[in-house]
């Protein structure tokens, strides 16, 4: 249901449909977006916007003060005026949603460590019972799936962040948890469902349940494994399908996502070599978030790439992920590889700068309109989670733009040659 609103009652977790009047009234680039980061909402809040139209079918709606009660018959055990005045409209919100309320990496830090902590004891023992040949459940899964979601409906930086410290001996455990979140983060972002979040999200944390059918000695072996050893491992997306199945109440894009994740888009995958889109959505899915924690984590055998680092890799890796869907995963966790040319939502191209610092956010230099095909003065912009801020909407051909020698004009732009870069451009248009 649409709902007209004032600016002043605006708060978190409502999906914002229009504003009311001109377009540069309103600060922010998207006219529909749900309002979950503070900073919008603060924004939005100081803006120039007097009212504007809420989907109350899509997020929070409008809560209304009760109306207070009479005081000319008042009941003799009435003790009203000892209690507190009713809360607002911003206070009553948080009390009733705290789980979604947006926070900072900092406030949620604490928070997404007793997360990650009892995910881990709650995926262990799942993991370890079915070596005693119990079955998993799902009621035992659900309470880690939705705590998960919640932290990362919070602030994903927090809990992923904190999934890549993994000690040697709960590798598998900590891993579910983190590809956990990396896929309700993931389909967060791609706006699927709740239903298909939540889905997704117990899909990451059961798809390596079959390395319990693994030996220790193989799956925690420090050197290279033999083919012998490699060939066991191969097995572990059929064993943990045939532990699923076994279970009760898993959803089927569980079983999906724990048979393909191995599964690679040119169809040299395992275990039955499916290709492009033979393998799902979800196990596409499942797939890159596998990778991606596994290269950023410690391993037995190697020590952790950054974040950035493992992105490069897993691009230049021809055949194994969908292209389109990998440029998606790196918008969701907001990392991309140093060099890689990207349209911004400011109708600018711009080159994608080095992370000075782990965690910090991604920053681009813009550098030519997209509308008038021009050179623009360079401005380094930083790419933030917030509406108000620009965004990177696609990765661009350099060919397309009319950049042949792309390698010598990033250089320039990086080098801040901005006027070798106009009689460039100016000689290959005369």
């Amino acid at each position: 249901m649409l709902r007209r609103i004032s600016r002043d009652q605006a708060r978190l977790g409502m999906y914002i449909h229009a504003f009311d009047g001109p377009w540069l009234r309103h600060p922010f680039w998207l006219p529909r977006f749900l309002l979950s980061s503070p900073d919008d909402l603060t924004i939005l809040l100081e803006s120039d916007v007097v009212t504007l139209v809420i989907d109350e079918n899509r997020g929070v709606g409008l809560t209304l003060p009760e109306p207070a009660p009479s005081r000319a018959t008042p009941h003799p055990a009435d003790t009203s005026q000892h209690r507190a005045a009713p809360a607002p409209a911003s206070v009553a919100l948080v009390a009733k949603r705290p789980a979604d309320r947006p926070c900072t990496t900092a406030e949620e830090r604490e928070r997404a460590a007793r997360v990650m902590n009892r995910s881990r004891r709650v995926i262990k023992s799942a993991f370890e019972s079915t070596r005693l040949g119990k079955a998993i459940r799902s009621e035992d899964v659900v309470p880690v799936v939705e705590e998960i979601s919640a932290s990362v409906a919070r602030n994903p930086q927090a809990l992923i962040g904190m999934t890549r410290l993994k000690s040697k001996d709960e590798y598998t455990y900590v891993h579910s948890v983190a590809v956990c979140a990396l896929m309700v983060n993931f389909a967060r972002h791609l706006d699927l469902s709740p239903a298909e979040v939540h889905e997704l999200g117990v899909a990451g944390l059961l798809h390596d349940v079959g390395k319990m059918a693994v030996p220790d000695l193989v799956l925690n072996k420090p050197s290279t494994l033999t083919d012998e050893e490699f060939a066991i491992v191969r097995t572990h997306p059929q064993q943990g399908h045939r532990l699923l199945q076994a279970g009760t109440g898993i959803p089927e894009t569980a079983l999906d996502v724990c048979l393909h994740h191995h599964e690679r888009i040119d169809g040299t995958g395992y275990p039955f070599k499916l290709q492009g889109d033979e393998i799902s959505l979800a196990a596409k899915m499942g797939a890159i978030c596998d990778v991606y924690d596994a290269l950023t984590s410690d391993r037995s055998y190697k020590k952790a790439w950054a974040p950035d680092e493992a992105i490069i890799r897993m691009r230049g890796w021809q055949g194994h992920f969908d292209p389109d869907l990998l440029f998606k995963f790196m918008q969701s966790i907001s990392v991309f590889p140093f060099g890689m040319l990207v349209r911004l939502r400011s109708n600018r191209l711009g080159i994608v700068l080095e992370n000075g610092r782990r965690a910090s956010r991604p920053r681009v230099r813009a550098f030519f309109s997209t509308r008038d095909r021009t050179i623009l003065p360079l401005e380094d912009v930083v790419i933030d989670d917030n509406f108000a801020s620009d965004q990177i909407l696609s990765e661009e051909d350099p060919i397309a733009w009319g950049f042949a020698d792309w390698t010598v004009t990033a250089e320039q732009v990086l080098a801040g040659a901005t006027a070798l870069l106009n009689r460039k451009i100016t000689e290959q248009a005369a």
